[in-house]
């Protein structure tokens, strides 16, 4: 279902979120850790799906700005843009499913 694509750095989180405010199409944002036991198994998963929808995989060792912009304190935690604004979800089984992983 979903792509995963790994950011970085903040200035290409940025890009990203200009573009949704432009547009107005459905992004997806996963914050994860390096440390965090359930982060890593949930990304070796998403490396394995061959999905079409980008995921975009935000760590918070290179980019910790950005879990204090959308208030993330537990991992993981999808965020999703859309037209109708932000939903966040940080209950790890809603995660999943939300994923189809």
């Amino acid at each position: 279902m979903y792509k995963p694509i790994f950011l970085r750095t903040e200035n290409q989180l940025n890009k990203i979120l200009k573009a949704q405010k432009k547009s107005g199409e459905r992004v997806a944002i996963l914050f994860t850790s390096l440390w965090d036991p359930q982060s890593i198994k949930l990304v070796a998963q998403l490396k394995k799906s061959t999905g079409s929808k980008p995921l975009y995989v935000v760590d918070s060792f290179t980019m910790p700005h950005a879990f204090v912009i959308f208030k993330t304190t537990k991992l993981p935690h999808l965020v999703r843009l859309g037209r109708r604004g932000m939903e966040s979800e940080d209950y790890l089984t809603n995660v999943y499913n939300l994923l189809g992983v």
